[in-house]
């Protein structure tokens, strides 16, 4: 065989491999596409996106003095159980329950809600309540 042969048969290899791996890197965008980049929010459940540029504390109870469960990052997606008013937060009283695998509280000062939340006296007492143990446990 000659050198040009050689270069041509060599030449064909080459493309047919290229060939491959431009299919191969068109199915995997094809596949990344096709995946959703957040977890969608459940329907008809109302969630919220996180405002707050440097983050926002998860909070056990709906206060600025108490204890920071979790931290949620820069528009990040959280599930809104129900709201209640009480410490005010630069002028925003309203404080949203998570829906977590450990509830939490937010404030909805730096959270932008989708949809109606309901005041947490409208909703079912046990939803609140996620299977957390009792504060003050007697016995």
């Amino acid at each position: 065989m000659s050198t040009t042969d050689l270069l041509v048969a060599r030449g064909k290899q080459l493309a047919a491999g290229a060939g491959a791996l431009t299919a191969a890197v068109a199915l995997g965008a094809t596949l990344l596409s096709a995946a959703p980049a957040q977890a969608a929010p459940a329907p008809n459940k109302p969630f919220g996106v996180v405002t707050a540029k440097a983050g926002l504390s998860q909070r056990q109870y709906p206060s600025t003095d108490s204890s920071v469960r979790g931290y949620l990052r820069h528009r990040s997606q959280v599930g809104l159980v129900c709201k209640v008013r009480t410490q005010s937060v630069r002028g925003n009283s309203v404080w949203y329950l998570t829906r977590n695998e450990r509830p939490a509280w937010v404030s909805a000062k730096y959270v932008t809600n989708s949809g109606y939340v309901k005041y947490c006296k409208d909703v079912q007492h046990t939803r609140v309540q996620a299977n957390t143990p009792a504060k003050h446990a007697v016995g």
